[in-house]
């Protein structure tokens, strides 16, 4: 038996992995192993022999047994350390930065588009998104007959029977809000206005509900070189590009004489690159506020002049980060927003740039 054991001890030390030590343990005490097979020998024996060769044979499958758990936990412990020496992490390096939620793309442009006027000295004001019709329409010099007061293009405030209270409506742009901050602060006033409004259009670049910034700024001497240089301005600090204008004779009934703005762009492969090209977008309307909506928000125009302007957010948002359809902006799609979306404490400014 000290021939078997010898064997056996030294083959189980030599294990290189647990297969091998697997293997061994089947020669060994396997049903039927070396040292198994001699058990069932027992049976043969005179009680004599059994009373000597029994006690020898438990202690040699005893001793074998426990060869080979040590062995395997010897095999188990070099394989965790060399997992461990393999995975080694230096506690003290920083930890990586983890995004926590993101930021819609309508609320990074907006921040973007505040920061840029606000270096141009246009201060932020805001309003009501239920307004009076006054206050909508006949405030901005637009009559009872236009097109924009139907109920196919704006949502009106249900009126109990008997209610001679004037109409409200959800604001169809953030003109109201230039009312408003006429009527508040008088002039010279320099200020944009953005927020929610609301028309009844739906498609793959209009939504019932949808984001709008207007400018707005009154003083003795403006013009319309002072709109255009705002607005170029403008957008070349957006578009991180030197962007070229172009004015187009329009008609606004709050504006006189009013334009349509188009930048400069150029397609190339079904890809928009604004700033270079002989290619136009159009992209804002803008004039010179007309006499009439001065007299409504009691600045006189005889004194004062100013221009104005409006562009859709989600639009230029669009524009500047490839966005192919405005209906998704509303969608609630986590997958969207963590495509498109912006890290939470990335706050855009004009030294770290409204473009990163």
């Amino acid at each position: 038996m000290s021939d078997l054991r010898d064997k056996y001890l030294a083959a189980i030390a030599d294990a290189s992995d647990e297969a091998s030590l697997e293997n061994l343990r089947v020669q060994a005490v396997g049903k039927k192993g070396e040292i198994s097979l001699k058990m069932r020998e027992l049976g043969k024996m005179t009680p004599e022999e059994r009373q000597t060769a029994g006690p020898k044979l438990n202690a040699l499958k005893d001793e074998i047994n426990s060869a080979l758990s040590a062995k395997k936990e010897a095999l188990g412990d070099a394989a965790l350390n060399e997992r461990l020496r393999a995975e080694w992490l230096d506690v003290t390096l920083p930890g990586r930065p983890k995004r926590v939620g993101s930021i819609h793309p309508v609320s990074q442009v907006m921040e973007e588009v505040t920061a840029i006027f606000a270096d141009m000295g246009f201060a932020v004001a805001e309003g009501p998104q239920v307004e009076t019709d006054w206050y909508n329409f006949d405030a901005l010099n637009i009559p009872g007959h236009h097109p924009a007061r139907a109920e196919m293009d704006t949502f009106y405030m249900h009126r109990a029977e008997g209610d001679n209270r004037p109409p409200h409506v959800l604001r169809t742009h953030t003109s109201p809000v230039q009312i408003r901050s006429m009527q508040d602060q008088g002039a010279p006033i320099r200020v944009i206005a953005p927020g929610r409004v609301y028309r009844a259009d739906y498609d793959q670049t209009h939504t019932p509900m949808f984001h709008q910034i207007e400018g707005l700024a009154i003083d003795r001497d403006i013009s319309m070189a002072n709109l255009k240089w705002v607005l170029e301005e403008f957008f070349t600090a957006y578009f991180g590009t030197k962007v070229k204008t172009r004015f187009r004779a329009s008609h606004f009934p709050f504006t006189e004489p009013s334009a349509e703005v188009d930048i400069q762009c150029s397609w190339e492969g079904g890809t928009l690159k604004v700033g270079e090209g002989d290619g136009w977008l159009e992209v804002l309307g803008s004039g010179m506020v007309h006499p009439k909506v001065l007299e409504a928000a009691k600045v006189d125009p005889a004194e004062w002049q100013g221009f104005a302007f409006g562009m859709g957010i989600d639009r230029i948002a669009m524009l500047k980060y490839g966005i192919p359809d405005l209906r998704a902006f509303f969608d609630s799609d986590l997958r969207w927003l963590r495509h498109y979306g912006f890290a939470a404490l990335d706050t855009p400014t004009l030294h770290g740039g409204v473009n990163s």
